[in-house]
């Protein structure tokens, strides 16, 4: 019998399968450091120990889509070793913040399978949950991938797909202990914008870009213990579909996240993604840009220091967001989108 890992097939899985992920990981102020340096991130609460203290934190907590790829990367050899796509998401909550010191663990359930009419791929939904070593909820949140069948022939099941909500409800917002923000210094933050300075339907085109380089985006997906074969093995990958490495999508997320800070500096955490897809693979040597829309303003229940906003942020490559490229007349993504992220994030108010 072989003793590795040859990961699972669509045939494999079943629903209401539960899937305990391998490897705790204890998250460091090393591993802050390198996201910084792939993503430039700017946020001032996960940059700066003092700021975040001034708003209630014992320090500066990490980057939340860096808890988000270390939850995520859990998954991969269970759920998407053999995938041929990861395609969306659906009611992720962020929980409690994490702090350098923390071990993140993640566990899974099947909650969804329906093969592809080629018969040689499904999809599989995923439900997957990351704690601390406290037990408390970091993450919570609903996946889907079309994963490959290592049997063309083996029989197809009765598709079962499930409900999944639309968006996170600001009920359901999980806030960090003690957090206060009527002292939010915008000058330290980088921006003079608060949550009453936006309005719904504004776009905001976020102007930079940023070239994505083969080390790098391979670096950021070791980092997350991401094993995920489309993403490292040229070898296999040269006789693929596309004939190269494809960019793991958190990346791209990543990426835009970063991006947006030109335009939403003061965003400071993210609440929930509340639906996305990536729309189209990219690869090294792409330049991804990006722009948002405001598509609501939510009270958060019981806050007067705080709001959400929820935004569609549009990642696109080699095209600027200046003519904020997204969906054409026929309802189909533009050629150069690659990334189309629904989500909500807090911001101080200025009436506080």
């Amino acid at each position: 019998m072989s003793k590795t890992n040859p990961g699972n097939y669509f045939e494999n899985f079943a629903v209401g399968q539960a899937l305990p992920h391998a490897t705790p990981r204890t998250v460091t102020v090393g591993d802050a450091a390198l996201y910084q340096a792939l993503y430039g991130s700017r946020f001032a609460v996960q940059s700066s120990d003092e700021f975040a203290r001034m708003l209630g934190y014992p320090q500066a907590p990490l980057d939340d889509l860096l808890v988000f790829h270390v939850v995520f990367g859990k998954t991969v050899p269970d759920v998407s070793l053999n995938a041929v796509a990861n395609l969306g998401y659906a009611g992720c909550v962020f929980g409690a913040p994490v702090y350098p010191g923390d071990t993140l663990t993640t566990t899974s359930k099947v909650i969804g399978l329906r093969e592809n009419s080629n018969g040689k791929t499904g999809t599989v939904y995923v439900h997957s949950t990351g704690a601390n070593q406290r037990g408390e909820k970091v993450l919570d949140y609903c996946r889907w991938v079309m994963v490959r069948k290592s049997d063309p022939q083996a029989p197809a099941l009765a598709p079962q797909v499930p409900e999944l909500p639309k968006h996170v409800e600001a009920s359901d917002f999980e806030l960090p202990t003690g957090l206060d923000v009527t002292g939010f210094d915008g000058a330290l933050a980088g921006s003079s914008d608060f949550w009453d300075d936006y309005a719904a339907g504004e776009r905001i085109d976020h102007r930079d870009g940023m070239t994505i380089e083969e080390a790098e985006h391979q670096m950021a997906t070791r980092l997350y213990q991401n094993t995920a074969r489309v993403h490292f093995n040229q070898h296999v990958e040269s006789q693929g579909r596309f004939g190269r490495r494809i960019v793991y999508g958190g990346h791209i997320i990543s990426m835009v996240r970063a991006l947006s800070f030109n335009g939403l500096a003061n965003a400071f955490r993210i609440a929930a993604i509340n639906g996305g897809a990536h729309t189209a693979p990219s690869f090294a040597g792409d330049t991804i840009y990006a722009w948002t829309e405001v598509l609501e303003k939510r009270d958060v229940p019981g806050r007067g220091d705080l709001g959400a906003l929820r935004l569609r942020s549009v990642g696109t490559k080699n095209r600027d967001g200046s003519a904020f490229p997204y969906k054409g007349e026929d309802g189909k993504y533009d050629a150069e989108v690659v990334l189309d992220l629904d989500y909500t994030v807090l911001l101080p108010r200025r009436s506080a």
